[in-house]
């Protein structure tokens, strides 16, 4: 049977189909789907972990018995989990280990662009690629066996393209005979203290030497030989833009990319009269190339920022072809295409907050604190942006509060706030507040608390009260963290309440001690959200003043009457009835006619 999947759901069926029973992520766009999607088979144990790093020790704990496993994460969230990683590839596995990592390029949706294959060479462990949604599936495989084979955890690296287009997938049964899981205690391997991780490096050296010559003979490495006047090194998506662009230089395309397998590469360099590798972003294979002795022709005409796609890949065709080293169709310079712009006219369309968001009180109040304020990533960063402007800084996820310690500890004269989120409290900001009470810190931490992980599309987290399958579980507190954490002075406050929330974040920001401050609200997209009936202005009452625009809601419009005149006007359908434009306004100019909720 076949059908049409996104390059997530595709990892998440060959999972499946090839034997996972244990798996576990962080959500992060673009690798979120592939464990929502493995969720659905009740043969898998899957579960979101409070981050990146404690899901991969869970896969790598299931795979010292024996069965398969997985871990999946975004860019940013191999980071976090770079330390189990390098210490697995000394320890090796039992069952096979896949590290699922979705990189980024163009940061549609991530604070830095990362280029996850020098994991692979870092920590020495194969590299597998596909090439797009439809070959997503069968390379798990591949990627369970060398893993087994070779007694290595395997790096499987996706991207937002190919993480978010669709292919056509054959479907299969689940093929893979489930084992028992044992543990085999062997100190030897597993207890890295380092008379035994010395032993185990020179066993990692020689693995690596083993894997050079799989990659060489592994048949999805493959050749495919036209004019030979054009040779292309190439792997992942730019493979498919390669073969779509160059259609008649010869191509060599590696799923399998690291090791890098050099007798394929060689042969190829041999065959060919010039070569150029097409890759995205880092010279990963293009610098490899050259220490065997190779010359590249044309490294200058491929970026190493951003995503690649047709119209630069047909740039870099255009450029060759003109200083003669592609055989293709002639082309002169003036008939290079050239990339169409958008018009310049349109509306720009930033990213706000949602219609009822509860973060947005906060962001309007800190606004008026005159503090430095440590953001975090989330929704919430948008809070940076104009109108609400009241965001300094923003790092990696957890550093709201753990940079906030930092910048009241440097002996600055103002108050200190950091902001996180809840699902961000409990991936790496536990670590931060417990810094803040055994150090004697005098800051204000606010947790915007919306009862979900929302800005990757509603995921379960431990404060909750419900696991990736939906079972209920225990509701993880935030408040008995701070206190654990050595944090006595904890205020609960409703953020669609303005005068309140005003209150209690200034005042505390004021006192100068340590504090912590929990803005609970659900997401406003969460069914469980409190609606009401829509709110209305009315337009002789309201004098043009603009504070209700600088709520930053999207429900909130200018209505112009003549000329420049405008008045404030609420799209009835957007708005959620938190009221908070209401409580803002000088001039009881916006009012609600139905009490009732929508």
């Amino acid at each position: 049977m076949k059908d049409i999947l996104s390059g997530n759901q595709a990892i998440a069926r060959g999972a499946y189909e090839y034997g996972v029973k244990v798996a576990a992520g962080y959500p992060g766009t673009p690798s979120t789907e592939i464990l929502e999607n493995l969720s659905k088979y009740d043969e898998v144990y899957t579960e979101w972990a409070p981050n990146e790093k404690v899901a991969l020790e869970v896969a790598i704990g299931a795979a010292f018995t024996g069965v398969r496993t997985m871990a999946t994460m975004k860019h940013v969230g191999l980071n976090v989990a770079a330390d189990p990683l390098m210490t697995s590839s000394y320890t090796g596995i039992e069952g096979g280990l896949l590290v699922v990592v979705a990189d980024d390029p163009g940061m549609h949706s991530s604070q830095n662009e990362q280029d996850s294959r020098n994991y692979a060479k870092f920590a020495k462990v194969p590299l597998f690629e596909p090439s797009d949604a439809a070959e997503a599936k069968e390379p798990v495989r591949d990627a369970f066996e060398v893993s087994e084979q070779f007694d290595t955890p395997v790096i499987f690296r996706s991207n937002t393209r190919i993480s978010h287009s669709k292919g056509v997938v054959e479907l299969e049964e689940r093929k893979f005979q489930d084992r028992t899981p044992v543990y085999k205690r062997n100190p030897k391997k597993y207890l890295m203290i380092p008379s035994y991780a010395r032993k185990r490096r020179l066993i990692v050296e020689d693995r690596i030497k083993k894997l050079k010559a799989f990659a060489n003979e592994y048949q999805r490495n493959k050749t495919v030989f036209r004019d030979k006047k054009l040779g292309i090194i190439t792997s992942s998506i730019s493979y498919q833009y390669v073969m779509e662009i160059f259609q008649h230089a010869s191509i060599l395309k590696l799923t399998m990319s690291y090791p890098f397998p050099d007798d394929l590469i060689l042969d190829f360099s041999k065959k060919v009269k010039n070569l150029i590798v097409i890759e995205e972003l880092d010279r990963f294979i293009t610098e490899h190339v050259h220490q065997l002795g190779i010359k590249t022709v044309g490294d200058d005409l491929v970026p190493n920022i951003g995503e690649l796609d047709p119209d630069i890949v047909s740039k870099i065709k255009n450029d060759l072809t003109i200083k003669g080293y592609y055989a293709g169709i002639e082309i002169k310079d003036k008939e290079i295409p050239q990339k169409v712009e958008s018009p310049e006219n349109l509306p720009a369309r930033p990213p706000v907050l949602c219609p009822g968001c509860p973060h947005r009180t906060v962001f309007y109040t800190l606004r008026r604190a005159k503090a430095i304020i440590m953001g975090d990533i989330g929704c919430y960063s948008l809070g940076g942006l104009p109108p609400l402007d009241s965001m300094d800084a923003i790092i990696c996820m957890g550093a709201g509060i753990s940079a906030a310690m930092g910048i009241s500890k440097s002996g600055i004269d103002r108050p200190v706030v950091g902001i996180v989120g809840d699902s961000t409290f409990f991936h790496s900001g536990i670590t931060g507040l417990l810094d803040i009470g055994y150090n004697k810190g005098n800051l204000t931490i606010i947790v915007l608390d919306n009862r979900i992980t929302a800005m990757t599309g509603h995921q379960e987290h431990p404060g909750t009260g419900k696991t990736l399958k939906g079972e209920d579980t225990i509701k993880a507190s935030i408040e008995k963290f701070a206190i654990a954490s050595g944090i006595d002075r904890i205020k609960v406050f409703d953020p669609y309440d303005v005068e309140a929330t005003k209150k209690i974040i200034l005042e505390e920001i004021r006192d100068n001690i340590p504090s912590i401050l929990i803005s609970r609200k659900p997401c406003a997209l969460l069914k469980e959200a409190p609606h009401f009936a829509p709110y209305h202005v009315n337009p002789e009452k309201c004098t043009s003043c603009g504070i209700c625009l600088k709520i930053a809601c999207p429900a909130i419009e200018k209505r112009y009457t003549e000329g420049d005149k405008w008045v404030a006007y609420i799209n009835e359908p957007l708005c959620t009835g938190c009221s908070v434009c209401a409580q803002v306004c000088p001039f009881d100019a916006i009012y609600q006619t139905n009490k009732k909720n929508k």
